[in-house]
């Protein structure tokens, strides 16, 4: 059996191996998606046909690449949020422990497949964490931050974090995450609470940052009972974390709706610029090679003067 050109190239797999990355996508195809967490690989698919094409290729793919993996996991995609379960495990050691470890750039950051549908990393955002690392920021405002991944690439790189999330179980596996990498977290801050309200008692204390990262779930409830909806709330979600900006700062638009692609961001930001009377330019980062065009979040920076 041969495979098609949607599976990554042995060179860009020995490319990242050589630069400490065992998490990245390895296929992609309409109708799903593959992707390695260290030595496991996690199959997400709409129908069960998909699932099954992309076994077999993968079977074919890993033994032309010399790629070893030791479990596969898959993962339905539904159509509603709420129809979400976490992955299977359709191949390997079912004794085994759920949770591993995958790297990237030399970072660890903890997976867990089996406490729900997301295993707490997300690939597609990798170009925009070592863009943070290159920014190397003093004050970081990370929203919405599942397991804290992009606060564990500007702590290494000397900044202070603040977290927000609604889950108190993501921010504690966002410290087990700074734990892994041998980053204290005395200095840094983990809030968990809806994040509209504490960016305005921030706003209030007159606290500043130099990087804030707005990369929102698509929908969202609070224990209050409070919704946020990203293609009805990220344009407010902005104009309050635009109060919060420092001069200079960056902060980066990031969605995985379908229906918010870059150019709506960019009017989206464009319009909460105006209202806020600030400047920015905006900033891309280059695509990915493990993902086609169009495939993963769309994230755009912007960069205030």
């Amino acid at each position: 059996m041969r495979t098609n050109s949607s599976w990554i190239n042995a060179s860009l797999l020995r490319d990242f191996e050589a630069e400490g990355t065992d998490a990245h996508r390895l296929c992609t195809i309409e109708e799903g998606w593959v992707e390695r967490f260290g030595h496991d690989v996690l199959i997400s698919f709409k129908r069960v046909l998909a699932r099954e094409r992309l076994v077999q290729e993968l079977e074919w793919w890993a033994s032309s690449a010399k790629f070893k993996f030791n479990r596969i996991f898959a993962r339905f995609i539904p159509k509603k949020n709420e129809e979400r379960e976490p992955p299977r495990l359709i191949f390997g050691d079912p004794s085994k422990n759920l949770q591993t470890i995958a790297s990237e750039r030399h970072l660890r950051f903890g997976i867990d497949f089996g406490v729900g549908y997301s295993v707490g990393l997300f690939v597609d955002q990798r170009e925009n964490r070592r863009y943070v690392r290159h920014i190397s920021p003093r004050r970081l405002l990370n929203c919405f931050a599942y397991t804290c991944s992009f606060s564990v690439s500007a702590a290494f790189a000397g900044a202070v974090t603040l977290n927000i999330d609604l889950s108190k179980k993501a921010l504690g596996r966002g410290r087990e995450n700074f734990a892994l990498n041998s980053l204290p977290t005395i200095d840094h801050r983990f809030i968990a609470d809806d994040v509209m309200a504490v960016l305005r008692r921030l706003a209030r204390k007159g606290e500043k940052f130099d990087v804030i990262i707005l990369d929102p779930p698509t929908f969202s409830r609070s224990p209050k009972g409070k919704t946020f909806q990203v293609e009805n709330d990220f344009e407010k979600l902005l104009i309050e974390a635009l109060e919060l900006a420092a001069r200079d700062s960056h902060i980066l638009l990031s969605t995985n709706c379908s229906s918010l692609r870059e150019h709506a961001l960019e009017v989206m930001a464009r319009y909460a610029l105006k209202v806020t009377r600030r400047a920015a330019k905006f900033h891309r980062q280059p695509g990915l090679p493990d993902f086609p065009p169009g495939a993963g979040a769309s994230s755009i920076w912007l960069i205030l003067r």
